[in-house]
């Protein structure tokens, strides 16, 4: 079960609520009163706060249970890595007065990209390899998983974290050129693209390799204690003859 669960239902149901109410963090450049910038402001660190409770609540759930560093559990912890890291750059950005000098560089690229590129990406590839063995029927090489682990997280974080020093340094986005200063951090950011582009093409021998060479996946590889463990792998047509008893 999850770790503080009345704690994380109030925090979704915060952010939700919260999430209505900072519309404005993106438009400090435009002239807003100084009342209106410390309103979204604050509304904005709230949500940061909000985020800190369902943070603590998944490492104290990982903490609590019986953890193996295979592929999923790795890319879920990939996934909190960037969820945090996002949201640590994004708690500096609302601030009006820094985001006042910020806004429209490439910190706010990189930050945007680590919460909402990199934290989702690493999530569905923990939810894929952990529900593949059940979908397909076969099992993934965890040796590979494991390699696509750390390309993809080695190659993300090249690719990104360059992009914070950047935008600190005053470069801005969406530009097609820009002055030679800038070009250390965008050859490293670079590279760091062109392996992620491999990462992704090794994800794709992945899935072949598994439908192609995988094995037979038991019904439940995880040894999970949830509905769908507990049928065959995969699931037959009609999943239930009748319906469940859930304690």
């Amino acid at each position: 079960p999850v770790f503080g669960y009345i704690g994380m239902v109030y925090a979704m149901i915060g952010i939700a609520v919260f999430g209505f109410m900072v519309w404005a963090h993106h438009m400090f450049t435009v002239g807003l009163s100084a009342d209106a910038a410390a309103f979204f402001s604050t509304t904005t660190i709230f949500i940061g706060v909000i985020t800190g409770v369902k943070v603590f609540s998944w490492i104290a759930t990982m903490w609590g249970g019986a953890i193996e560093f295979k592929t999923p559990m790795l890319f879920a912890l990939g996934f909190i890595f960037m969820f945090v890291g996002g949201g640590i750059t994004g708690i500096i950005l609302s601030h009006g007065g820094i985001d006042k000098l910020l806004h429209d560089t490439y910190y706010v690229v990189s930050h945007f990209h680590y919460v909402m590129s990199l934290a989702a990406l690493f999530g569905a590839f923990a939810g894929f390899y952990y529900w593949i063995g059940k979908m397909s029927g076969k099992q993934y090489n965890e040796r590979l998983g494991q390699i696509h682990f750390w390309l993809t997280f080695i190659s993300t974080n090249i690719t990104f974290l360059p992009q914070h020093f950047l935008g600190l340094a005053g470069m801005p986005r969406r530009i097609p050129d820009y002055p030679d200063a800038f070009i250390p951090w965008n050859y490293i950011s670079s590279i760091g693209s062109y392996m992620s582009f491999v990462s992704v093409m090794f994800f794709v021998f992945i899935v072949i390799h598994l439908f192609k060479w995988g094995k037979k996946a038991g019904d439940n590889p995880c040894e999970g204690d949830t509905l769908e463990w507990t049928v065959s792998s995969p699931p037959p047509f009609h999943t239930f003859e009748k319906p469940p008893v859930i304690k």
